[in-house]
């Protein structure tokens, strides 16, 4: 059987806010590639994220062995080890509350058992071309612009890809070198917020039992969000 890869990404432009997810498919040793994305209205980072897996194996239309390669850890711990602690425990976090997302993780537990799915991560904005093109397209979707998605020959897509933006791809990450303030994401009462200035943080952490932090690239955004959101 030969291993379909899939590159997925998802994006929200605050969180919760408009939201996008991208995914890049590489059929058949990548012979022949295939990128799907989409926009929706009001959701979080995570659920795009999941939205993006779901989407991509719900494209195959047979069995297959699908290498699955992702930026997000929140996926890959929850698919691959805490689906299994939350589904024994009637999908009930430590905290006694229901899982965040539990329905799409039980929608990406159904479309994975229909295929061979291996889990992968793979680091964001490191110059990986078919990660940074989901990013590329989930961000695209969530500023609601309009997204010209491929569907072709490995060698055609070269040169789709050379018209294409790559500024858009890399820029998210440069607010860490220069030290400045990206946002600050705040977790009450087991919910995620992120604010862009620090006095909406603490007028809503302040005198309540919170956790807070200052962060300085999206990618360090998506990381604590990810973490706090499990």
């Amino acid at each position: 059987m030969k291993t379909v890869i899939i590159y997925c990404d998802g994006s929200s432009i605050g969180n919760p806010g408009p939201g996008g997810w991208g995914a890049v498919v590489l059929y058949e040793s990548g012979k022949n590639i295939e990128e799907l994305g989409g926009y929706v209205k009001g959701t979080t980072n995570n659920r795009m994220e999941l939205t993006a897996a779901i989407e991509a194996l719900n494209k195959l239309k047979e069995k297959k062995a699908a290498t699955i390669k992702t930026d997000s850890m929140y996926v890959i711990n929850g698919i691959t080890k805490w689906v299994f602690g939350w589904e024994k425990n009637g999908w009930q976090s430590s905290q006694k509350k229901e899982v965040l997302n539990k329905d799409l993780w039980q929608e990406l537990m159904k479309v994975s058992e229909k295929h061979t799915v291996t889990w992968e991560h793979v680091r964001g904005h490191e110059g990986v071309t078919f990660n940074e093109r989901a990013d590329m397209i989930a961000n695209g979707y969530a500023r609601k612009e309009v997204v010209k998605l491929f569907v072709g020959s490995e060698d055609k897509y070269k040169e789709f890809l050379k018209d294409m933006p790559k500024a858009r791809v890399v820029s998210s990450s440069s607010s860490s070198k220069k030290g400045k303030t990206y946002s600050y994401v705040s977790l009450v009462e087991g919910k995620v917020e992120v604010h862009k200035a620090w006095a909406e943080c603490e007028k809503r952490v302040k005198g309540k039992k919170a956790k807070y932090k200052k962060v300085f690239s999206t990618d360090e955004e998506k990381a604590l969000i990810e973490l706090w959101s499990a």
